[in-house]
This record gives structure tokens, C-alpha cells and sequence, in this order.
């Protein structure tokens, strides 16, 4: 079976939307050296429809030697939407042909590496709350963001999480992993 996981760039009031705001300096090796594991691992990306349009619209024309466009570009990509409709534009994307949970699930059975959701905040809390996603890593920033959208919300499920794994960056990012109890 594979894994489904979740990597979001956090401040450390809870903002996960558009980190470019906000990470500033912080970004260091050990945060790359995590990206790149994450990349090694991924062979299959999740996305929303808000992340899927604001990506397709950069990532295809980025700089050729962006490490993260190398990846990005030719993954495979499959895209929840209820409004988008027909071909995607984007290299390898594609449109969930079933709801996002079922989709899912059916995906976690196939064979290939990790199965990463990127540019959904909502995508990831639909997961992790039907008990599809195998692991969600929160790298807190050391800045209060102020304001933006928070992973979570008011009327979300108390939901018990285990601490897989926890790391500390030279810039004081705290690299956290977690996972649904078993």
C-alpha cells in the first residue's frame, strides 16, 4: 500500500497559506535537505484546484534549472476539482475522475512511490480527517505570520495525532511529522 503525506510550511500562529510572505530567511539546508528527501520519495502529487491553477500557471515557465520545476513538471499529477472540467494544460496533470476520498483510496493500492499532496490546504484536511493521510509534516517557522489561511478550523474534529518524528534546523524551523493513531 502506499503512503499519502503532507508537508506544509506553518508559522508559528497556525498561517499555512502562501508562505512566500512570510518564511523570509528562515529557509535553510536542513529545510532543502527535507525538500529533497520529500522529492525522492514522491512519485505521484495531489493537488486542489486553487493550487493546481496558481502552479500550472508557473511552474511550466520557470527557471529550467529549478530544482523543484525538475520535479514538479513530469510528475504525475492528479487535480480535485468540482468546477474545472476536460484536458488539463499542465504536463502529466490530470482531473480526479471520483471524489477526492475515493480516488484516493483507490490510488493508495496501486503500485509506485509516495503519493504527496501540494497546493491544497483543504485537500489535506479532507485526508487527513477520513483517515487517508499517512503522515502530515509541519515545518514551523520561527514568525508569526499574522494572517492567511490556518490548516485548520473552528468546527473541525478533535483528532488525536501521533508525533512520528521531530527535528529542530539551524534557523530554528521545527521540522515535525505526524500521524493518525493506529
Amino acid at each position: 500500500m502506499r503512503n499519502v503525506t503532507a508537508g506544509l510550511f506553518h508559522s508559528v500562529d497556525g498561517v499555512v497559506e502562501a508562505p512566500n510572505l512570510w518564511q523570509f530567511d528562515s529557509f535553510d539546508e536542513e529545510l532543502g535537505a527535507e525538500m529533497s528527501n520529500w522529492i525522492d520519495r514522491t512519485d505521484t502529487v495531489l493537488l486542489g484546484r486553487v493550487g493546481y491553477q496558481e502552479w500550472a500557471g508557473y511552474w511550466p515557465n520557470a527557471d529550467e534549472n529549478d530544482p523543484f520545476g525538475q520535479f514538479i513538471n513530469p510528475v504525475a499529477k492528479y487535480v480535485a476539482s468540482r468546477t474545472l472540467s476536460g484536458e488539463l494544460e499542465w504536463q502529466n496533470a490530470k482531473l480526479m475522475d471520483k471524489g477526492l476520498e475515493e480516488f484516493v483510496a483507490e490510488l493508495k493500492e496501486t503500485d509506485g512511490g509516495e503519493i504527496s499532496v501540494c497546493g491544497g490546504i483543504s485537500v489535506v484536511r479532507q485526508l487527513l480527517f477520513a483517515g487517508l493521510l499517512d503522515s502530515l509534516t509541519l515545518m514551523v517557522h520561527p514568525v508569526v505570520a499574522a494572517k492567511g489561511r490556518h490548516l485548520f478550523e473552528p468546527a473541525d474534529p478533535v483528532t488525536r495525532l501521533n508525533l512520528q518524528d521531530a527535528r529542530r534546523t539551524s534557523k530554528g524551523n521545527a521540522i515535525l511529522r505526524y500521524g493518525l493513531p493506529n
